[in-house]
């Protein structure tokens, strides 16, 4: 478990600054994440990494000569926003583009997705990689369904040389895009991983069983076996990744760099017993193994597991992988030092202009700060429950995250009613807020949907029940539109369409804001408990789907928590209007 921590919810920051004051000679702090300290060569392609942080070395620790100019890091096991990759890409821009490269993870997707949109809208070559190595969590012929897992250092490695050697963007590309195609992992687990603050593992393990195909965020594994000798692991390893050739190669006089991947809690020594008879039978498939890695480089916190990785080589590739890096995490050759950059870069947000709104709408902007205020309470009276209901077969971050996005929200909502905000512009101020500190998949979409509601309102007019359905339809649509999940998937969507669709009915009918929305809310409640009822078909959980049935979708039952607390302001307000009313 992890013992040493503060505030859980501040661990990923605290973390971020400690690894940059004990390696700043390879990195410096820029908002979002890190970048490298030392200068790059002017007109070449910038690869920028990034994901959840509880993995080191990945990201961190592979930023720096070589390798990585800057590294997104997320909260634990989430995601960076979109804000953060933005941030590390602007300052890690060497004039010839940005090549962002992550784990295929939905929130990732989401994240890195906006992050290009918007680097591509300043005039910013910008392209991305998703790695996909994991031939476990997707059949072959679904492989860009795969997440990745230590594959991600091969992708990463052999890009970052492509762009340290001068090759254009589209070369730097193709390769990123060749190595993850010969690229496949394959992993297992003995116990699960603690997150800080918790009591309780993302996942247990039966003692003297072995968790089979589990990814790297505390998914539980596809399968589950008894524990074998450290030679019969090496044999399921590369067994299960002898059978995923990839395609136009043979196994025969083939050269692969074999990644034996350390978790977290596998001793070293252990992973050598294992190296050993690894060694011995990529040898007796008649493969060379080339420069083989046998540690710690993808892990999951205090997880006891391993993983095999198999990178497929062409001349190109090899010439590339060898190549001389320097990053605080992974070095090798030699590499001539460059001078280190001026500063730091400024980690202080802009403070954003707040436009000109009418009194009705910055009272209503008081009343936006209520119901937020009554999101985060109910969030933090629930955190641990909704980390146990997401760790059932996802990751386990949902409480955390929503945690960190709904106390960040009530934070900018607080300072924009303080300098006089309209109702639009503070919903704005606190999705981006949500967004930006949450992270995930869940972060991306809340602040999605705090938006759509205040483009409905305005801030110019009092927002009535209308404006409001209004921008919670918007809501939905937005992230339909960008998440792409739809009723069914056991997602929040199964229960924001039907609060949607209630509250535009119970609106249409006449009822006031406070009535319609508290009849939603019912029917909000009842549709997150069905989400028991449904298999996962997106984001993490996916691959666990059976492990789910019986268990409501995280994202489900935290939204309709909040708008349940958000009626309890409106029927709150109502009521003391009335007094009001009626002591005049």
């Amino acid at each position: 478990m992890t013992r040493l921590f503060n505030e859980p919810a501040a661990f990923a920051d605290e973390m971020i600054e400690g690894f940059v004051a004990s390696h700043g000679r390879w990195v410096r702090r820029v908002s979002g994440g890190v970048a490298r300290s030392t200068k790059s060569t002017p007109d070449t392609v910038a690869l920028v990494i990034g994901g959840g942080s509880g993995h080191y070395p990945a990201f961190a620790g592979l930023v720096g000569q070589g390798l990585a100019h800057g590294a997104a890091m997320g909260n634990l096991f989430a995601s960076p926003s979109a804000q953060q990759v933005y941030s590390v890409a602007k300052a890690a821009n060497n004039g010839a583009g940005v090549l962002l490269g992550y784990g295929n993870y939905a929130g990732d997707v989401l994240h890195f997705t906006q992050a290009q949109e918007r680097l591509r809208r300043e005039g910013i070559d910008c392209r991305s990689i998703a790695v996909t190595d994991d031939v476990s969590s997707a059949p072959l012929e679904e492989r860009a369904k795969r997440r990745g897992i230590a594959g991600d250092l091969t992708v990463f490695k052999v890009a970052a040389a492509a762009a340290e050697a001068g090759y254009s963007m589209d070369r730097t590309v193709e390769i990123a895009e060749r190595a993850n195609d010969r690229t496949r992992s394959f992993g297992v687990a003995f116990t699960g991983c603690t997150l800080p603050g918790a009591e309780n593992p993302l996942f247990t393990v039966p003692e003297g069983r072995m968790a089979v195909g589990m990814g790297i965020h505390g998914e539980p594994g596809i399968d589950e076996t008894g524990i074998p000798t450290a030679d019969e692991l090496a044999e399921l390893l590369v067994g299960k990744l002898l059978t995923e050739v990839p395609e136009g190669l043979q196994a025969r006089g083939a050269r692969v760099v074999p990644i034996l991947n350390g978790l977290g809690s596998v001793k070293y020594e252990e992973l050598f017993v294992v190296y050993r008879r690894v060694a011995q039978l990529l040898a007796e498939a008649g493969l060379e193994a080339v420069d083989p890695q046998v540690g710690e480089l993808v892990t999951s916190f205090d997880m006891a597991g391993t993983s095999l990785t198999l990178f497929w080589l062409d001349e190109e590739l090899e010439t590339l992988w060898n190549a001389p890096a320097d990053a605080p995490a992974f070095r090798r050759g030699a590499v001539t030092a460059a001078a280190l950059e001026a500063g730091d870069a400024d980690l202080a947000d802009p403070v954003a202009a707040i436009p000109d709104a009418t009194d009705e709408s910055r009272a209503a902007a008081v009343r936006v700060l209520a119901a937020l205020g009554a999101a985060k309470d109910v969030i933090d009276a629930n955190v641990e429950e909704l980390g146990r209901i997401d760790a059932i077969a996802g990751d386990g971050d949902h409480g955390i995250g929503m945690e960190r996005g709904v106390r960040a929200a009530v934070e900018a909502a607080t300072g924009a009613v303080e300098r006089g905000a309209g109702a639009a512009t503070t919903l704005h101020l606190a999705a981006d807020a949500w967004a930006d500190r949450a992270g995930g998949t869940s972060g991306a979409l809340w602040g999605m949907a705090l938006r759509a509601v205040g483009d409905a309102v305005g801030d110019s007019t009092t927002p009535d029940a209308g404006a409001v359905a209004t921008g919670v339809a918007g809501a939905a649509a937005a992230i339909m539109g960008f998440g792409k999940a739809k009723v069914g998937d056991k997602t929040l969507v199964d229960v924001l369409v039907p609060f949607r669709d209630a509250l535009s009915a119970a609106v249409g009918s006449g009822q006031s804001l406070t009535d319609a929305w508290g009849a939603a809310a019912t029917v909000a409640q009842q549709a997150a408990e069905e989400t028991a009822n449904l298999l996962p078909l997106m984001g993490r959980a996916r691959p666990h789907a059976e492990k789910s049935l019986g268990t409501p979708d995280a994202g489900a039952v935290s939204m309709a928590l909040i708008v349940r607390a958000i009626h309890n302001t409106f029927a709150e307000a109502k009521a003391a209007a009335t007094t009001t009313k009626e002591n005049a």
